[in-house]
């Protein structure tokens, strides 16, 4: 932590008292800054209120509620299987994880788990993980525009294109798929995509290495993210942050490991989490660190499901599962929890069912962004003006999950 973050206590900045940042009652040397509504940097409308001295920030107060989606409300008025599209509204960098975490929900409440078959469960973990990857560099390349690095930004959606290509192959759309249908997929891979892919990750493994130089052993780089934005553990997990923003401070906890939903028990893969190696553990630079040690842990995780495709489990005639969906989808009256894990951390579906209708009673999505970006007034108090931009950034959030 540097050293400008001692000058201000957070207990005298606490927003419990509402008259304490009105224009009358602030110091001379304080000034309201509105950062925002804009789409830079946030992939969505987020207003930042800033309370400043000068160049040290003093407070921030997030303004949500600029980009509405009306996801839970959209669902209450469709069928189960109807609802998928909106899921991938969400988070549109990582929809095909969406699709993912609301399918096996739904699957789970009609008790579809294990009965699907082993081909179907490796497409879905190869397009989910090709999906990460791409949410991954989008995440590490705005975070280079959003610190100064413009090259790593050209380089990264560079090699993205290509997963954009391969799925937009599969299902014909490169951001809203569609794919992952309850019990089954839209179609089985097409004619050579297992060759193809194959040829992409072999391209892509010299590329990371590139990366690496470019971005997060850049020596630029660590001092603008360095000590930058401590996150502690305990914090973390009281706000409920996952994914890669809990990882970087240091917390080994992944949904594909805890769970162990799918094929990804039978899977190698590694969970890397922040250890403090450029600063202190749970900073800027050991959240993207974290991502982009995920990536070659994706990257394993598609080869071992390619391997799976062309040896174990070719295509097949009878390859969408007969007789286990039904065409109106009415689980049991229940209430029901299903979780998976995003690019950006722990994506939930809370189902309510009343056992007459295909359509749900209530869906409540838990938006993983949501909880990421309430940690940054906790982390941004004295840090000064330019730092809270890399802070914003090294959340990682979309705003069409944060305001569904």
């Amino acid at each position: 932590m540097n050293k400008i973050q001692y000058q201000y206590k957070p207990e005298n900045f606490k927003l419990s008292d509402p008259n304490k940042y009105r224009l009358e009652n602030l110091r001379s040397e304080e000034m309201i800054l509105s950062l925002g509504p804009q789409h830079p940097s946030t992939h969505g409308v987020l207003r930042m209120e800033v309370i400043s001295d000068g160049e040290l920030v003093v407070d921030v107060i997030p303004h949500l509620g600029y980009l509405h989606r009306c996801f839970e409300k959209h669902a209450e008025s469709l069928p189960f299987n109807q609802i998928i599209p909106y899921v991938d509204r969400m988070d549109y960098l990582a929809a095909m994880n969406s699709e993912h975490a609301y399918v096996m929900g739904v699957e789970k409440m009609l008790d579809l788990t294990g009965k699907l078959p082993k081909r179907l469960e490796y497409i879905r973990v190869l397009v989910a993980e090709l999906n990460r990857l791409a949410s991954h560099f989008v995440a590490i390349g705005t975070y280079g525009l959003d610190i100064g690095a413009y090259t790593a930004f050209l380089w990264i959606m560079r090699d993205r294109e290509h997963i954009q290509r391969l799925l937009e192959w599969i299902c014909g759309a490169r951001m809203l798929y569609n794919y992952i249908w309850v019990g089954g997929l839209f179609y089985d891979l097409p004619v050579g995509f297992e060759e193809r892919c194959t040829e992409f990750i072999n391209y892509l493994k010299p590329k990371m290495v590139e990366l690496r130089q470019l971005v997060i052993e850049n020596k630029i780089f660590v001092q603008r993210t360095a000590n930058v934005g401590v996150l502690p553990m305990d914090l973390a997990i009281n706000y409920g942050c996952t994914g890669p923003v809990l990882r970087g401070s240091g917390l080994k906890l992944d949904l594909r490991k805890v769970d162990g939903y799918s094929v990804y028990p039978e899977m190698d893969f590694d969970i890397p989490v922040g250890k403090g190696e450029m600063g202190t553990v749970g900073d800027c630079w050991d959240r993207n660190y974290v991502r982009v040690e995920e990536c070659d842990e994706s990257i394993k995780i598609i080869e071992q499901c390619l391997i799976q495709l062309k040896n174990d489990h070719k295509r097949t005639q009878d390859f969408e599962p007969q007789g286990l969906v039904p065409k109106k989808i009415r689980p049991q009256a229940m209430d029901f929890y299903a979780r998976a894990e995003n690019p950006k951390g722990e994506l939930g579906f809370f189902f309510r069912t009343d056992g007459r209708s295909d359509i749900p009673v209530r869906l409540k999505a838990r938006a993983c962004s949501l909880h990421n970006l309430s940690i940054i007034p906790e982390i941004s108090r004295g840090a000064m003006l330019a730092d809270l931009v890399a802070i914003i950034g090294s959340m990682d959030l979309v705003m069409g999950e944060v305001d569904r």
